[in-house]
């Protein structure tokens, strides 16, 4: 990943809490919610190009302080005794050096008041729902596009209906 793109810290139990979706899924099963979380900023980070990084307390799984990548998409279990706001904090000062665009989406603005201090910008868990859900419309109508493009005739889809006519009317002469 290029050094060069925004940054969107999320705290992954806020959002899970947060979006009605996550939080119906969160009742049958955690692992369901937290999958189908990664599944959706995987697709918005693709889109929007901006890198994600994903945020849980540790406390609620197994592997503390565990790190990986799924889907481009990076996640962190905190240590022990770490917080998700304790881990973002320190994920800010480090990317900060970097001189990145740093974009937090959590719905604990006061325990984060240090990062938005240092220059990070909040993305309510609405305000960053509403932006996955244009993404997604976004995405799903340029794909629409491409495969009504791939059904066309392709000389019949580059011509315009004025050609197009023209050469009907000399085929049937």
């Amino acid at each position: 990943m290029a050094d060069s793109r925004d940054v969107l810290l999320v705290d992954g139990y806020n959002m899970i809490g947060d979006w009605p979706e996550l939080t119906r899924l969160a009742v049958s099963g955690l692992e369901e919610a937290r999958n189908r979380l990664l599944f959706r900023l995987a697709d918005y980070q693709a889109f929007s190009g901006r890198r994600v990084i994903v945020v849980f307390d540790a406390y609620l799984v197994p592997g503390l302080g565990k790190s990986f990548t799924q889907s481009k998409v990076q996640i962190y279990f905190t240590k022990e005794k770490e917080t998700a706001d304790e881990c973002i904090e320190r994920l800010v000062r480090e990317l900060s050096m970097r001189r990145r665009q740093i974009y937090v989406a959590t719905s604990d603005m006061v325990e984060q008041h240090v990062i938005f201090g240092q220059g990070a910008l909040r993305i309510s868990a609405r305000e960053l729902l509403i932006e996955v859900e244009q993404n997604e419309k976004e995405l799903k109508k340029r794909l629409e596009e491409d495969q009504a493009k791939k059904t066309r005739n392709t000389l019949g889809g580059k011509l315009s209906p004025e050609v197009l006519k023209q050469f009907e009317r000399w085929r049937r002469e």
